[in-house]
């Protein structure tokens, strides 16, 4: 029968464990429209995105900058650290819900005063049989004590077991704030990378009209010599080379800071790439197509919006937890050992002794403290579900604002493209005109400022172009399915 008794308690206990006070979570669906609007017609409108984007643009430079970003960022690294924290975080909260054992080992020399406690009772011993006995309880004596201590508290109404669903729940979403900063990472690296580039592109440019420009200025210096050309357009020519000239510094600058950039985001000293990338060099070609899938893929591609989701999560169970404080707590309690005043008999079984035992707290009065607790929890949990349809809200804004912008990048790239395309041809018609006396050099000057202007607002429309198609990449959520951030965590973590 003792045995019945004891495996009701257990099934009792059993179904009891079984309930999760709070709501359950379920993933929101937030409504999203079925094409994008920037995207409606063409080609690859319902193609999968690219998740290695970077390699559409074939520019080996820029895979090198990529991988060495995801292996040395220090920010990236410092996300590892965090993954690490975020899981023993949720083991600890794991380990509320399991039995604990001590194991204890003590040793005590006592006396236990018996002559003055019968004193004070005004207890007399007299007989010589008495006193010999009191005299044996007075001596002192060794205490020796070996056993174990165990304890558990019961999960009755899932309280622990919602702490757990939420400790794993911000686990989840520290590893998708790692992957967030790695997508950041990648645009950040691949627009630096195009700043450079861009900037190397328009210093050659400059140095081409550079050196085109002294061809002009010793031409006009010939023809002052001879008479046919004033003072005036010597000096005209002369400004116009210093002008060309004061624009070199400038693009040094962009590229040595681009440089120094791109070393710190790779996790290295500034000056680490100073060597790198050769004194010139071009915008790597656009892909021909963009492939943007649909809009109800974006949420399992972005980061951000996982980690919003998991967040969520994390607060409705973190209601659960406030509301199984509003009940009882029971726990189960043991002690088992030996005991005995020599170690010769210590491991005796008749040294043995134990307790076991049960307790209950039941909250009775706090000040509303607990109540307070479940209310703000839920408070919680709504703005943690307002900030997951913001997060949405503004992912498909980030999407259709970054085919508006490579839509609206292309026009504006074809229309600079014929506008250098005719000031060229007008500017070699002009210089041949002025080589033959035909012209003053004033009409050459205003065609030559025209088409330096056309190269300059062309190359600066491809460099936008491409840090727009990299916002456009972003946006869709690419560059982090590596999955290198898990398997690191546990690298560290071992």
């Amino acid at each position: 029968m003792r045995g019945v008794r004891i495996a009701c308690v257990l099934l009792i206990a059993c179904t009891l464990t079984a309930c999760k006070v709070g709501p359950n979570f379920a993933p929101p669906k937030e409504p999203v429209p079925d094409h994008y609007a920037g995207a409606a017609g063409t080609e690859a409108a319902d193609a999968a995105p690219q998740s290695f984007w970077w390699q559409e643009f074939h520019d080996p430079e820029l895979d090198r900058l990529e991988s060495q970003t995801a292996a040395g960022n220090l920010d990236l690294k410092a996300s590892f650290l965090r993954i690490v924290v975020a899981r023993n975080q949720a083991q600890q909260a794991r380990s509320q819900g399991l039995p604990s054992l001590n194991g204890t080992a003590s040793y005590n020399r006592e006396q236990l005063g018996l002559a003055g406690i019968l004193k004070s009772q005004h207890v007399a011993v007299t007989s010589p049989t008495e006193q010999d006995l009191l005299g044996t309880l007075e001596k002192p004596v060794n205490i020796f004590q070996l056993g174990f201590d165990a304890s558990w508290e019961l999960d009755l109404f899932g309280k622990v077991r919602r702490a757990v669903e939420a400790a794993d729940a911000n686990s989840l979403a520290t590893v998708e704030a790692r992957n967030d900063l790695l997508v950041s990472l990648r645009a950040e690296v691949a627009q630096t990378y195009f700043q450079l580039r861009a900037a190397q592109m328009l210093h050659k440019i400059t140095a081409d009209q550079i050196a085109a420009q002294r061809g002009i200025l010793e031409l006009t210096q010939n023809r002052h010599q001879h008479g046919l050309a004033g003072e005036e357009d010597v000096d005209t020519a002369a400004a116009q080379l210093a002008t060309l000239q004061s624009e070199l510094p400038p693009y040094d600058q962009t590229i040595a800071t681009s440089r120094h950039a791109l070393a710190v985001l790779t996790g290295q000293t500034p000056e680490a790439l100073d060597a790198e990338f050769g004194e010139s060099g071009e915008l790597p070609a656009l892909p021909q197509a963009v492939p943007v899938g649909l809009p109800a893929t974006l949420a399992r591609r972005r980061p951000d919006i996982r980690e919003s989701e998991a967040t969520l999560h994390a607060a409705t169970a973190q209601v659960g937890v406030s509301v199984g404080s509003l009940f009882p707590d029971i726990s189960l309690t043991g002690t088992y050992g030996l005991r005995n005043l020599s170690t010769g008999y210590l491991f005796d079984w008749d040294s043995r002794f134990y307790t076991f035992g049960s307790s209950v707290s039941v909250p009775i009065f706090h000040g509303g403290a607990l109540v307070a607790n479940v209310r703000l929890s839920r408070a919680q949990a709504a703005e943690a579900a307002l900030q997951y349809r913001k997060t949405v809200l503004g992912a498909l804004q980030e999407v259709e604002d970054g085919l508006s912008n490579l839509r609206e990048d292309a026009l504006r790239t074809t229309a600079l493209k014929e506008s250098l395309a005719s000031n060229q041809r007008a500017l070699a018609v002009d210089v041949d005109a002025y080589q033959h006396g035909l012209i003053t050099y004033i009409s050459v000057l205003t065609v030559q400022i025209q088409s330096v202007q056309a190269q300059q607002q062309l190359a600066q429309a491809v460099l936008a172009q491409s840090t727009d198609l990299v916002k456009l990449y972003k946006a869709l959520g690419g560059g982090w399915q590596d999955n290198a951030a898990p398997a690191q965590a546990q690298n560290i973590d071992r």
